[in-house]
């Protein structure tokens, strides 16, 4: 997939999707997909996206994010599309809805067909919306298909909610909103190397910035090496209050690996369920079999969501 930091005239006409697609969650696949598949109908698949939150910018604070810019970029190559561009927000945010309408997404896009969200909006302070994108649709010969409410148990599915389902710890909820686990890649860093001393040595890596943070505790988790093996992890996530630490941490133990250190290289790490919250214990022994405990049963959750 080729990715683009700003908008250039396409010399072919295009299927678009619009949105932000935080998380690339049920509903924004619901938009994206059918985009994607107008590449038998002779459009190009494009993805037209924003570097930054629109409400960040718009709210002027930092709001947390379910994924990394290179797991969307992953995302939506595997769902086909072709094209994406990941454009300034700011450098749009002034324009009115009919403009950012004629001079993008009819203009420089050549939109043959469009795909968004049923509260998607759009143009100087969100002011069009999905009824005004279809009477300006209308207008050039655009077609518009607006994916309705992805719901899940009687819940539409959002990116706040599932950040909010996330933050409680509510792992499996989010997974199943998600589409797939929560969770990054990112290189192995050094520790304290505490974990192997009690037996027990773990992967430890820095949290992403700018990702929302799960609840603190342990976590099943599912870990896939650089070299593609995959394991059971037991991830902590916290700031590991029995040995007096701090700094929020995100380490996981392999209680099946038995190879070589894995420092310099990346790890992919995905939460299944939610184990424990963390908590203190009065010693290292305690830890230690505590940790084995968890062990057991995040091997459980594992095994049964491999199988």
């Amino acid at each position: 997939m080729q990715c683009y930091r700003e908008l250039s005239t396409q010399k072919v006409n295009t299927a678009v999707a619009l949105g932000f697609f935080d998380g690339l969650h049920r509903g924004h696949i619901s938009v994206i997909q059918p985009a994607a598949e107008e590449r038998k109908n002779g459009l190009t698949p494009v993805c037209l996206t924003f570097n930054q939150s629109p409400k960040s910018v718009i709210s002027g604070t930092e709001i947390p994010l379910l994924m990394t810019r290179e797991d969307k970029v992953g995302a939506l190559e595997s769902l086909g599309i072709e094209k994406t561009f990941f454009i300034d927000f700011e450098s749009v945010m002034s324009l009115g809805a009919r403009e950012f309408f004629e001079s993008v997404i009819a203009g420089r896009l050549k939109a043959k067909k469009l795909f968004c969200g049923f509260n998607y909006r759009f143009g100087k302070n969100a002011a069009g919306d999905v009824k005004a994108l279809g009477e300006l649709c209308a207008e050039k010969g655009i077609e518009l298909a607006v994916a309705p409410p992805y719901k899940i148990g009687g819940e539409v599915v959002c990116s706040t909610l599932i950040k909010q389902k996330i933050a409680d710890g509510k792992i499996r909820e989010a997974n199943l909103m998600l589409g797939s686990p929560f969770g990054f890649s990112a290189p192995v860093t050094h520790g304290k190397r505490l974990g192997r001393e009690l037996g027990t040595p773990t992967l430890n890596q820095d949290v992403r910035e700018g990702l929302i943070v799960p609840r603190y505790g342990v976590y099943a988790s599912k870990v896939t090496l650089q070299s593609g093996e995959v394991f059971c992890g037991v991830t902590n996530i916290g700031v590991k209050p029995t040995v007096g630490g701090k700094i929020p941490l995100w380490e996981t133990w392999m209680p099946n690996y038995s190879g070589g250190e894995l420092y310099g290289q990346t790890a992919d790490v995905r939460l299944l369920d939610f184990i424990r919250p963390e908590k203190r214990f009065d010693s290292l022994t305690e830890l230690k079999n505590e940790i084995l405990a968890n062990s057991r049963a995040a091997l459980a959750v594992f095994d049964k969501q491999s199988a």
